[in-house]
């Protein structure tokens, strides 16, 4: 599904793995082994933000914001990061990078309990919480929203991202939005995480998960679920569903699913995802009726494992070379249909 163009006349060109990352696990493990042997950049510095949510738990979530901003001014470009992520994310990291070239101010948002937030919030992000978004944005000040804000969202950050845009994007100078690698089928995910070949994935992970809401307010009951725990279902099912309200994590994923809002986004969005990510399945984008919603792109193509994308003409990466296209095309449209 790559390679026509779209209503804002984009049209992407192909992506070509970068040697040696063939194959979907290698795309995907490139981040770690780039930070482990120091083949990339991750230190972006930037301002501190400190944006409360509304409702009524007193948590503050942490955003770093870089200015990029040159003579033409550019929509500020959010962040979300996925499953045990942060604004240091490599990922992050180097869109942030891009975008900041490209003339965007960046936020780089820190959800609940993630990275320097864990200091400021009792409850913890879930796959549903989109509101947090809207909320951080109206926290925000209006010299870095007046020029509108377009995002980016990344793995289960991404799944984020679409709920707020179909639920609490109403009233927000939202422009555009782009998704990388999102789990939109939460429970073909979760199914996919338990197969054997993927237990090194989910030992990695878990234990992340573990790290992160070691410092929430839980309770007694919790934490025994907290060290019992041996699988990302039982995580979810044991802690967070019964903790945010949804009972089973069966309910849960139900509930929070992107693919149960895409119909209802309004802004222009573009969804990356990889045949081969070793993570999320393929069959929700191919399955779904692109059509039903002119405002969504979806870019599927065959390789790129997951949130990778590292081909032979990055950095930056593919990906990060389609949101900085995307969104100056969008941009383009909205004025020339102003």
């Amino acid at each position: 599904m790559h390679g026509r163009a779209d209503s804002t006349g984009y049209a992407p060109p192909p992506f070509r793995a970068r040697p040696p990352w063939w194959g979907g696990d290698l795309q995907t493990l490139r981040n770690t082994v780039a930070r482990a042997v120091g083949f990339d950049r991750f230190d972006l510095p930037g301002m501190t933000l400190t944006l409360p949510v509304s409702d009524g738990s007193g948590d503050r979530l942490i955003g770093v914001l870089n200015d990029g901003r040159g003579r033409e001014r550019r929509p500020l470009a959010m962040l979300v990061h996925g499953l045990t992520g942060c604004h240091e994310s490599g990922y992050m990291v180097a869109s942030a990078r891009r975008l900041i070239g490209l003339g965007h101010p960046v936020l780089r948002l820190n959800l609940r309990g993630a990275g320097p937030s864990a200091g400021t919030c009792r409850e913890r992000y879930h796959a549903g919480r989109g509101r947090d978004i809207a909320d951080a944005i109206r926290a925000l000040p209006e010299e870095l929203t007046r020029d509108g804000i377009v995002l980016v969202g990344y793995s289960l950050g991404a799944n984020i991202l679409l709920n707020f845009l179909a639920i609490d994007a109403a009233g927000l100078p939202v422009r555009a939005a782009a998704t990388v690698s999102a789990p939109i089928d939460l429970a073909a995910s979760a199914r996919r995480i338990l197969a054997p070949r993927n237990h090194f994935y989910q030992r990695y992970l878990l234990n992340r998960m573990r790290r992160d809401w070691a410092g929430a307010a839980l309770s007694e009951s919790e934490r025994l679920s907290l060290r019992e725990v041996r699988t990302i279902y039982a995580f979810d099912d044991r802690l967070v569903a019964p903790r945010n309200g949804f009972g089973t994590a069966e309910r849960y994923y139900a509930e929070c699913s992107g693919l149960r809002v895409l119909g209802r986004i309004g802004v222009p969005t573009l969804l990356i995802h990889a045949a081969d990510d070793p993570w999320i399945p393929v069959a929700a984008y191919r399955d779904y009726d692109w059509t039903r919603n002119e405002r969504l792109t979806p870019l599927i193509v065959p390789g790129g494992g997951h949130v990778g994308f590292h081909d032979s003409l990055g950095p930056p990466a593919w990906h990060d070379r389609r949101i900085g296209d995307y969104f100056a095309a969008s941009l383009r449209a909205i004025s020339s249909a102003a």
